[in-house]
């Protein structure tokens, strides 16, 4: 039986529909005012103006704005920060995006957790990550809390489950499994080092892929009728899993593209529209 495909493109597109409305219905009850969402841009790395150009034109499609700073690769911690802080003042910003990665120059983790709560809408500060892993109100890193949307939208099973997150990453991999527990999954997190990687993957009920290396994770790791999310992209449009072979032997899984990517930036854009509505109205 082929694997349901979890279309995360699809899932994106459909929500925008709803967040318009919501925008639209928030501009006639403050008189004009809509959400906005900055996006710090350190440098000039191709891949990162790519990301935050799409974002941009995510915001514009449902009728936000999207504020663009963009800072020379020659910035400071102390410039990033002073240009932070003049975001977090202004009543009229509601949700901040600091493009990763930023120049090595810069001390990212100060910088990303300069930025005020109630505007951390990508999920990215120590104490968002805190106040979600304690089950309190935060805006979840937008592309695990991508993955759960996704995972929600599909109705895939996850209490009781045990799912192993390949990879440990500050905003994907250590968010991912806080957020799987939070859920009632047994949760095993696993890494590059992890020794007996392939036996322990095999025993996984959800594989959520977010290593950072291209089908590092092979398809005959995967046990039959597991739930596979690839929440990597590499140049080929591969992920971080070997997808190719699993179409029939998975329950269900996220394309590369269109899966994990489309949700992602959607999610931050929900997360923007729910901080302007905190604000606004």
């Amino acid at each position: 039986m082929p694997a349901l495909l979890l279309d995360g493109k699809t899932l994106a597109a459909e929500t925008e529909a709803a967040l318009l409305a919501r925008v639209e219905r928030l501009k006639a009850q403050s008189g004009g005012k809509i959400p906005i969402l900055a996006t710090i841009l350190v440098g000039q790395d191709p891949a990162s103006a790519t990301y935050v150009k799409m974002k941009g034109n995510a915001c514009r499609r449902i009728g936000m704005e999207s504020l663009a700073v963009e800072l020379p690769a020659s910035t400071t911690t102390e410039t990033l920060l002073a240009q932070i802080d003049e975001l977090n003042a202004d009543p009229d910003v509601h949700g901040i995006l600091l493009q990763h990665p930023v120049p090595s120059q810069i001390d990212e983790r100060t910088c990303f957790d300069a930025i005020a709560l109630s505007k951390d809408v990508d999920g990215v500060t120590c104490l968002g990550f805190g106040r979600m892993a304690m089950g309190e109100e935060a805006y979840g890193c937008a592309t695990p809390q991508g993955i759960m949307r996704i995972l929600s939208h599909y109705g895939v099973p996850i209490e009781g489950k045990h799912a192993v997150v390949v990879g440990r990453s500050p905003i994907l991999g250590k968010p991912m499994a806080m957020m799987l527990l939070q859920k009632h999954a047994t949760v095993t997190i696993c890494h590059s080092r992890t020794q007996n990687l392939p036996a322990i993957v095999a025993q996984a009920d959800i594989v959520v892929g977010a290593v950072g290396r291209p089908e590092f994770i092979k398809a005959e790791w995967i046990k039959e009728g597991a739930v596979v999310i690839d929440a990597g992209y590499h140049p080929g449009g591969v992920g971080d899993i070997e997808l190719s072979a699993l179409t029939e032997k998975a329950a269900a899984y996220t394309p590369v593209p269109g899966g994990v990517g489309p949700m992602t930036i959607n999610t931050l854009i929900m997360q923007t529209v729910e901080s302007g509505e905190k604000s606004i109205g």
